[in-house]
């Protein structure tokens, strides 16, 4: 089947699962993006994304994930129109990477409402990149540089998997994999918070960032701080987690009918402004390589 020729479909199975969640799916801006990428669609990795909280109700996401290496996400995103180029060192961040280091496959990331959000850049799963390479690029939000430290204490300093730029807020998410075990300690995540200036997070948080398979930070160009650490955990079923979800959310995981089979994907957020909260991710269509690099990295903010 050619790119084109899924599109009404899947544009369908967004429509059904944002009325799950009571969201509006806006054609005028989805469209544009599915046809923008139509042509590599065929091979990619598709996922609908939710997150708890009121900062992220009214909205579902949608992923690309596995795009061609030989495909600029952010390039086709400026000549379709999907996104503003600008003049800010977001617009420049994924050109300067693509120059510095190897580039195995990208991802993007859209809202049904809020269309066009992020590019994903994934390094080869043989081939973690150094984080000073990625510290000494101008473009890189400084903060990458001022908390080397940080990520040297913890044994993250040779591990970046990928990096996700979200060019509506201006953020950057660095990604690290195979977490040194004693990263996960309880006593180790619960430092990671102090040394952030984040809250202490909960025994729910820590009981499940234990099982992580990899966590990311977030930072801006607004501070040198860090301002987000998330956690990825893969659950078959998102309604054991601990805690109670959202009643939407809830209602969407019971009913959505894509990607039954595929694995879910929990993100543990924690943000000294929102504290804690899950983004739950279910999969339209997975491909067994998708085990290999989620092993080594997630999903942008949002890049939260």
């Amino acid at each position: 089947m050619s790119g084109t020729a899924e599109l009404p479909g899947l544009y369908t199975a967004l429509e059904e699962s944002a009325r799950l969640l009571d969201v509006t799916c806006s054609r005028d801006r989805v469209w544009p993006i599915l046809t923008a990428y139509g042509d590599v669609l065929p091979r990619a990795v598709i996922a609908f994304r939710v997150a708890t909280g009121s900062r992220h109700e009214g909205e579902l996401d949608c992923r690309f994930l596995s795009l061609p290496g030989d495909v600029d996400p952010y390039a086709v995103a400026v000549s379709n129109g999907l996104t503003a180029e600008t003049d800010h060192p977001a617009g420049a961040l994924l050109s300067d990477i693509q120059q510095r280091c190897p580039i195995d496959s990208y991802g993007i990331d859209f809202g049904v409402v809020g269309g066009f959000k992020k590019t994903w850049s994934f390094f080869p799963g043989d081939d973690f990149q150094e984080l000073s390479k990625l510290a000494d690029i101008a473009s890189m939000p400084r903060g990458l540089a001022e908390n080397a430290g940080f990520f040297a204490r913890y044994g993250l300093d040779d591990r970046v998997s990928l990096v996700g730029i979200d060019y509506p807020h201006r953020t950057v998410n660095v990604y690290f994999g195979e977490l040194p075990p004693e990263c996960l300690e309880p006593e180790a995540i619960r430092s990671m918070h102090r040394d952030l200036d984040l809250p202490e997070p909960s025994e729910q948080m820590l009981g499940l960032s234990q099982e992580s398979f990899g966590l990311y930070v977030t930072l801006s160009w607004d501070s040198p701080k860090i301002k987000r650490i998330s956690f990825g955990v893969m659950t078959p079923d998102p309604q054991t987690l601990p805690g109670r979800l959202d009643p939407k959310i809830e209602h969407f995981v019971k009913n959505d009918p894509y990607g039954a089979a595929a694995p879910k994907v929990v993100y543990v957020a924690m943000s000294s402004t929102e504290g804690e909260y899950y983004k739950l991710q279910s999969y339209y269509r997975w491909r067994p390589r998708m085990l290999d690099l989620m092993q080594v990295s997630d999903d942008t903010e949002d890049p939260a």
